[in-house]
């Protein structure tokens, strides 16, 4: 193989020929190969290369492994009268074949391999190849380009990605855009920009007052970019979510990483990244006046408003709107993309759970669309927002929903009239607010006295479905038992939907409540509802009190990084999380 002769053909090293059986321990050189020892270990048979016991047996002992160590890994067994009864193996690292270190050392993480070079010139020499960090970058970053094959892709600005040269004839010269990563090598990367920079990798909260958000930093190319998440123009909510570049890092000709900011339209320009606290970073732009337009604050505006909304502020004809519009557009561009981020989890998964937990965007009236985040907690599934609002802001718990109290709802032509529904949540809201519990016949009878005609049946179906609830509790939506049945589904009349549509089958429904407020987030309380879970990728909330209903849809997109390690610390975000707004 040439990568063998590369390897084995350079450097000062022991000799790396094999020790014979019962010969007794030479002490080796420390010159270098000459040629002909080179072409024996070229043309050496990876056969005998075999007899070594694979390099995973021997990745941790390289790990570790001190210069002294590096000759004393076994040759066999030894009976007591000194001859080898076990087939040969090599007595060190040092004689193994080329190939077989480099693949010991593409098991080592990344953070050891330092170590591993201190160990002699041989192995120093060895962790040169390509190979070994190609795969450190791949395995621990999800990093899957060829360096040598990367090509370019527009997506939200002209050289967002970076092509392998760039070349542009001017006064007779070659003039070249970005630097020339055809001498890029995935040493340089790993260490230069994905170690430095991996304790950002993940799902983050910018401080951004009420409103709060959802940035996304990952490995994308030879670029770590930061992803700022926005949610589909209202009120379209099953749309895929919007994506906008805040900040980019990658290597320049000098091996060094720098740090570009995105925001604006006049393309990448210098900005900073400090790391302020263990799970906190900020961000700084050091060239404010690329955020700023030609026409001034009125053009920012109007290019702002159509790609925050989707529309000009002559098309939305409520004065209310036109308002909470303004106000969040002065409130977000004071900061000029100078953020604090504070790092999130994705809730982690039980078997117990109702459906899998994670991001969903919902629709908030007047508000917009917004994120949430949805976690279960015992008997308890909770909608914490990631975006809010200067009523309700990011951080709070919007959705409480009790697990425990399932609701069964009556026929359609019932379903319409908003008084029957009302009885019925607000009789379980007020058993609850005692604290009293309520057996299951107590919550059956209350729905046969909302829905007179059919009390029975309504009796006999809230035990079936207790028993599905009871059912789920145990397998979990892995499991391989079938969906509970569908039931028709219609908003009550009078209740106001920003999405005309909306499922129209419903699996369960449970008692919650939600979280409403004043303008800057006075006289808090929370109000009762009803929970409707549609599918696995959706669920709805009626709001009794404001007559309206909010529909969520799951976000679907593929977020590295962000699952919590265990939900002690998720719970532990969770609490931060509602601190820093409160």
């Amino acid at each position: 193989m040439a990568v063998c002769a590369r390897l084995c053909g350079v450097g000062q090293s022991r000799r790396c020929r094999r020790r014979q059986r019962n010969d007794q321990q030479d002490q080796g050189s420390d010159s270098d190969m000459d040629e002909e020892e080179e072409e024996r270990i070229v043309g050496q048979r990876r056969s005998d290369a075999s007899s070594c016991g694979g390099p995973v047996r021997v990745a941790a002992a390289a790990a570790t492994a001190g210069p002294s160590d590096a000759c004393e890994y076994g040759s066999g067994h030894v009976n007591r009268s000194g001859s080898n009864t076990g087939p040969p193996h090599p007595e060190s690292l040092m004689e193994l074949p080329p190939e077989i270190l480099v693949e010991i050392f593409s098991l080592l993480p990344g953070t050891v391999l330092p170590n591993v070079a201190l160990v002699c010139k041989k192995f120093r020499q060895i962790l040169n190849t390509e190979t070994i960090w190609r795969r450190r970058c791949l395995e621990e970053f999800g990093m899957k380009e060829d360096l040598r094959k990367m090509e370019a892709g527009g997506v939200s600005s002209q050289d967002l990605y970076v092509k392998r040269v760039i070349p542009r004839v001017k006064s007779g010269r070659f003039m070249k855009l970005l630097p020339d990563y055809e001498h890029m090598d995935y040493r340089d990367v790993y260490t230069h920009l994905l170690h430095p920079y991996r304790h950002i990798l993940g799902l983050w909260q910018p401080d951004i007052g009420p409103y709060g958000g959802l940035l996304n930093v990952v490995v994308d190319g030879l670029f770590i970019i930061g992803w700022m998440y926005l949610p589909p123009h209202d009120p379209r909510v099953e749309d895929p979510m919007r994506r906008r570049p805040l900040f980019r890092i990658h290597l320049l000709e000098s091996k060094k990483a720098t740090v570009e900011c995105m925001y604006g339209h006049k393309g990448p320009h210098k900005g900073d990244i400090q790391t302020v606290k263990k799970d906190e970073f900020s961000t700084k732009c050091n060239q404010t006046d690329h955020h700023r337009m030609p026409g001034g604050r009125q053009e920012e505006f109007r290019t702002w408003l159509e790609e925050e909304w989707g529309r000009t502020l002559e098309e939305i004809f409520h004065e209310h709107m036109q308002e909470l519009i303004l106000m969040k557009f002065i409130y977000t561009s004071q900061y000029d993309n100078c953020l604090t981020y504070r790092r999130i989890y994705l809730p982690p998964m039980m078997p117990s759970d109702l459906l899998q937990p994670g991001l969903f965007k919902g629709t908030y009236g007047s508000h917009g669309l917004e994120i949430v985040m949805l976690s279960f907690h015992g008997t308890s599934a909770r909608a914490t927002k990631l975006t809010g609002d200067p009523n309700v802001p990011a951080g709070q718990l919007t959705l409480d929903v009790d697990l425990s109290q399932p609701i069964d709802l009556p026929e359609l032509d019932q379903q319409r009239n908003i008084d029957v529904l009302s009885r019925i949540i607000l009789g379980i809201h007020e058993k609850v607010q005692r604290g009293v519990e309520q057996p299951a016949g107590d919550t059956s009878a209350s729905v046969g006295c909302a829905a007179k005609e059919s009390g029975g049946a309504i009796a006999e179906s809230m035990e079936v479905d207790r028993g599905a609830c009871a059912d789920a509790s145990q397998s979990g939506p892995s499991s391989s038992s079938p969906p509970p049945e569908t039931q028709p589904f219609v908003l009550p009349l009078g209740v106001m939907a920003r999405n005309e549509v909306y499922p129209r089958t419903w699996r369960k429904c449970f008692y919650g409540t939600g979280l409403i407020a004043g303008h800057g987030f006075t006289s808090p309380e929370r109000t009762p509802g009803l929970f409707v879970l549609f599918d696995e990728d959706r669920f709805g909330f009626i709001w009794l009190e404001l007559k309206s209903f909010s529909l969520y849809s799951r976000l679907t997109d593929h977020l590295p990084h962000a699952h919590a390690p265990n939900m002690e610390r998720f719970e532990a975000m969770l609490r931060n999380m509602q601190s820093w707004t409160s």
